[in-house]
């Protein structure tokens, strides 16, 4: 059955390219109209001032909505996300054009923009880091076939939207194979972070049930990251550059998992070996050589034509999960990450989010088309995939709504989506309106699913 959900998926997708190709012809698109910045009045700060403020207001605003967020049993990175959206030109630009455009003038987007982008690539190589990879051999027939069923039927439903929203919401500069691609992808990843923070403040990680979830957010996302990979490889070239995109992408993940591996595996057990001696932190020369890696290797990804994020990843993900070297990286970047870098992209996608877009009963429609699917594709088929590996409908319901979480990491995949102008801004924002939703929605289900079980145990018993 995993043979034929595969092959039926690549048949599925390639039946729907054909018929996009043929029959699909986006408008052109349309000239960007420059508008003038907002001047704050007489004075003339810096865009050093500028940045800083935008920096400490989304700070303190995300901090104080995370806070509120976590109150409502919320992921307080919601509470953050929204933070920049409100503001962005979708709340504080609409209200008051003039702070918006001292707060955030057009001037300081692309400081703020490297800001995110280091933030980013620091932060997927924390989550590489947190990938347990003893849990995925565990765990390994039903983590590959839930994870894997949970991006299928969703990656399946959001190109055969695409059919539908191509002509509405892309531009004869899109091709339509690296539309539904994007789609597909924007509807298939799940937030590997944001599902261990749940399960670890329900205390489940340890459960049998967490450690499926886990395992499956793990395989998922390194499936997911596969997929943007060879999504941006085809976005960024020619159909005969992108073969050789993916050919030097798989070359390269070839590369850190059999050579370089194995020789982080020995620098790691070094360094454990200097703990066990006595030794309360780690010399700067190795963090030093690890910080190298970790550019080197987003170099090399961003020089191959996929996105640096996949390099820092991929580097975090053969670093052992349970070493000092990992645990050391984790406990000293973390905060600064989450506190500091993050906000950063917060106030850069909050810039580019504008809700004003999805007006109308048609957008609307749309928007919730695009929830129900989203919902269905990862509920449905991680909660079938896992009934069928034998876990209860309760179980398997909860493994369902926990891949539903999209969080951080769909923002970031939609932002090189929209980059890459494969997206578009009005599309752009619905798609982050979905992200927003089923995130908020994981928590007070996943209660009630876990307050029905008990309530059928007490009534059996």
């Amino acid at each position: 059955m995993y043979a034929v959900m595969l092959g039926g998926t690549v048949l599925a997708f390639l039946g729907i390219r054909e018929y996009g190709l043929q029959h699909l012809v986006a408008p052109t698109a349309a000239v960007p109209v420059a508008h003038a910045p907002v001047t704050p009045g007489s004075f003339h700060f810096t865009d050093v001032f500028h940045l800083l403020l935008a920096m400490a207001t989304v700070i303190a605003v995300g901090r104080v909505l995370g806070s509120l967020f976590h109150k409502l049993h919320q992921p307080p990175v919601i509470g953050e996300v929204i933070a920049g959206i409100l503001l962005g030109p979708s709340l504080l630009g609409w209200v008051s054009p003039a702070a918006y455009g001292f707060l955030l003038p057009t001037n300081v987007a692309p400081y703020l923009q490297m800001i995110a982008q280091i933030g980013v690539i620091l932060y997927m190589f924390l989550v590489g880091l947190e990938l347990n990879t003893r849990l995925l051999r565990e765990k390994g027939h039903a983590a590959v076939a839930i994870s894997h069923a949970s991006i299928v039927v969703p990656f399946l439903l959001g190109s055969g939207l695409a059919l539908l929203l191509y002509e509405r919401l892309s531009t004869s500069d899109v091709n339509f194979t690296t539309f539904a691609l994007f789609l597909g992808v924007s509807m298939s990843v799940t937030a590997f972070p944001v599902l261990a923070r749940i399960l670890t403040d329900r205390n489940l990680t340890r459960t049998p049930l967490g450690s499926v979830a886990l395992a499956c957010a793990a395989t998922d996302d390194a499936t997911a990251w596969c997929l943007l990979a060879v999504a941006v490889g085809v976005a960024q070239a020619a159909v005969s550059q992108a073969v050789m995109t993916i050919g030097l992408t798989l070359a390269y993940v070839l590369f850190m998992f059999v050579v370089a591996r194995p020789l982080l595996q020995r620098f790691s057990a070094k360094l454990d070996r200097l703990a066990s001696d006595g030794s309360t932190s780690l010399p700067q020369n190795p963090i030093a050589l690890v910080l190298l890696a970790l550019v080197i290797s987003a170099l090399v990804t961003e020089a191959i034509g996929i996105h640096a994020l996949f390099g820092a990843f991929l580097l975090g993900v053969v670093i052992p999960h349970d070493s000092r070297l990992a645990h050391e990286f984790t406990s000293k970047l973390q905060d600064i990450v989450a506190v500091l870098f993050l906000p950063a992209f917060f106030a850069f996608t909050g810039m580019r989010m504008q809700i004003g877009l999805v007006g109308g009963g048609t957008d609307l429609v749309i928007c919730i088309t695009i929830i129900l699917l989203a919902t269905l594709g990862k509920f449905g088929g991680s909660t079938i995939a896992a009934r069928f590996c034998g876990m209860p409908w309760r179980d398997a319901s909860s493994i369902g709504i926990l891949m539903n979480t999209r969080g951080l990491m769909e923002l970031i995949v939609l932002n090189i989506g929209l980059d890459l102008k494969v997206i578009s801004p009005k599309l752009f924002a619905m798609l982050v309106i979905m992200a927003i939703v089923t995130t908020v929605m994981t928590t007070p289900v996943l209660d009630w699913l876990t307050r029905r079980g008990k309530s059928a145990s007490a009534q059996a018993a």
